[in-house]
């Protein structure tokens, strides 16, 4: 069986810590279907775009997941205040899924520089 290089990396691991908390979070909200679903889409998105560009032969494919990974970030935490907003999540939980999301947005943008060292 292949060892799937991408689970070694710390940045898809945080990521998936991340996503599974987002997946807790939707777990305690009754109604807003639409955003429930949209939080859970996108934060699963972060890693998987994350493992997509890992297996991409081309260095400039990889670094597009990584910017579609740190998109996907950008809108699980806007949701993520939509339901802050809404009361249905606490500041504490809004805060500790911030910062992880600013630790994860680090460690893509640091991955990215390194990959476009590599092509230049």
């Amino acid at each position: 069986m292949e060892n799937f290089s991408f689970k070694k990396l710390l940045v898809w691991q945080k990521a998936m810590t991340f996503a599974e908390k987002c997946l807790d979070i939707t777990e305690t909200i009754k109604g807003h279907y639409r955003l429930i679903e949209q939080l859970e889409a996108a934060a699963a998105s972060v890693p998987q775009n994350i493992a997509e560009g890992e297996g991409r032969f081309s260095i400039k494919d990889n670094i597009n997941y990584l910017y579609i990974s740190r998109g996907s970030l950008y809108e699980s935490i806007t949701v993520l205040n939509l339901l802050y907003y809404k009361s249905l999540i606490s500041k504490q939980t809004l805060d500790e899924q911030e910062s992880i999301a600013i630790e994860i947005t680090k460690m893509i943008s640091a991955l990215i520089s390194q990959k476009r060292k590599q092509i230049n």
